[in-house]
């Protein structure tokens, strides 16, 4: 679906979750991929670093901050926060030779970490389908 927003054109995925801190979380088999929104990275414009190595291993609440990682934009350096909570399984790691991934494909190759989560089902009670994410940038 694309929505247009500060006359900019955002392409927003069906079938994904979508947090108010411009996140999405796409569940594969029981792991959760997490990146950064279209909308976001629009935002940030070009990123220039992704530092995500110590984010491993880390356990996270939904909604919280992701500590040791961080996405680094010409305009700003980006928090990162959870959408679903549970264990950071994987993180990107092509992104610290290639950080521009996440502009050219936030929802594809330029995801930033794999969450294993610990309650998917309460946690997806408070993220948005696509079509209310797409209503909140309004």
């Amino acid at each position: 679906m694309k929505v247009t927003v500060n006359d900019k054109e955002i392409n927003i995925e069906e079938g994904l979750f979508y947090s108010d801190k411009h996140q999405y979380a796409k569940i594969e088999g029981d792991l959760v991929i997490v990146g950064v929104t279209d909308f976001a990275q629009a935002q940030l414009g070009e990123i220039i670093t992704c530092d995500l190595a110590d984010a491993v291993g880390a356990t996270v609440g939904a909604g919280d901050l992701i500590e040791d990682l961080s996405v680094e934009a010409q305009k700003a350096v980006a928090d990162i926060f959870a959408p679903v909570g549970g264990e950071i399984v994987a993180v990107n790691e092509a992104l610290e030779d290639e950080p521009e991934t996440v502009n050219a494909d936030p929802y594809g190759d330029g995801w930033l970490v794999k969450i294993k989560p610990s309650n998917l089902s309460g946690d997806k009670a408070n993220l948005m389908d696509a079509a209310a994410y797409a209503a909140s940038l309004k």
